[in-house]
């Protein structure tokens, strides 16, 4: 089995999705989207963004963790990682977007409009 992607509501209303690996594991989280297609636009973006080594910013946390930024063309970040304990863990989070981001499976977690 691959990875997927969840597209689920914020607590204030707004649209956020995370790309989890075969085993369940949040390996990319997303920004804020004011819309459910702004969202499936990030998803897309990520899509044919992640397979391409170059769009990833490596940073490190304020208490030295390294972690990740997955960019689009335009260098706007589209996902972030978690902070991993080194940069052999770093790495493996690449190598598993890489991986995962291009599936086409989606997890609808939204709640419906009231």
């Amino acid at each position: 089995m691959s990875g997927w992607y969840e597209l689920s509501n914020s607590s204030n209303g707004q649209f956020r999705f995370v790309l989890k690996a075969a085993n369940a594991e949040t390996i990319l989280v997303s920004e804020l989207y004011t819309t459910r297609s702004a969202a499936e636009n990030g998803i897309a973006s990520v899509q044919v963004n992640s397979p391409l080594g170059e769009r990833y910013e490596k940073k490190t946390t304020k208490d030295g963790h390294p972690y990740f930024n997955l960019k689009a063309a335009n260098h706007q970040v589209i996902g972030s990682s978690e902070s991993y304990s080194s940069d052999a863990a770093l790495e493996k989070g690449i190598a598993s977007v890489k991986s995962n981001g291009p599936t086409t499976v989606i997890k609808d977690k939204t709640l419906p409009a009231l």
